[in-house]
């Protein structure tokens, strides 16, 4: 019996400790260094963070691991599948399964481009919603308006 416990026990470890490598985000960039005071990582040059499906490329970052909040600036851009998403910060909290960024998006994906001061995407709903000079060319359609929704999983405007 006590064999018995031991096994179940061991192999309930392996388990969640598998489950918990799975989900561990890859990072890299030129210089980084963990910052004690701040408790984040700071990253510099040639950044790329990996979390699941979920890439996001900039100059500069930093990363709060416990919390998987990523602040990143310069040169950013934001993929996931053929989702991709450009701007000059992004800003995302990984609990909330949400990513804002700002400044000058961009956003493709086949068939539909569009342009904005700032949107914020929520990957679990796969909603985006743009603010601010927005433009959107989808297919041989043409508009603008300040404020776009987007369901990017069925691909409509609402």
């Amino acid at each position: 019996m006590k064999y018995r416990v031991v096994i179940a026990t061991l192999l309930i470890i392996i388990l969640l400790t598998g489950s918990a490598l799975a989900a561990k985000p890859i990072i890299k960039a030129d210089r980084t260094y963990f910052d004690v005071a701040t408790g984040l990582y700071v990253l510099n040059g040639n950044v790329y963070i990996e979390v699941g499906s979920r890439i996001i490329k900039a100059n500069q970052a930093k990363v709060d691991l416990s919390s998987l909040e990523v602040w990143a600036n310069g040169g950013v851009s934001v993929t996931q599948g053929d989702i991709y998403f450009t701007g000059d910060s992004v800003y995302v909290y990984g609990s909330q399964k949400l990513a804002q960024i700002s400044g000058g998006v961009n956003f493709s994906r086949t068939g539909v481009d569009i342009t904005a001061d700032s949107v914020d995407y929520n990957w679990q709903q796969k909603v985006a919603v743009f603010s601010g000079n927005v433009s959107v060319k989808q297919g041989d359609n043409c508009w603008t308006a300040d404020r776009v929704n987007y369901h990017v999983l069925n691909n409509v405007f609402f």
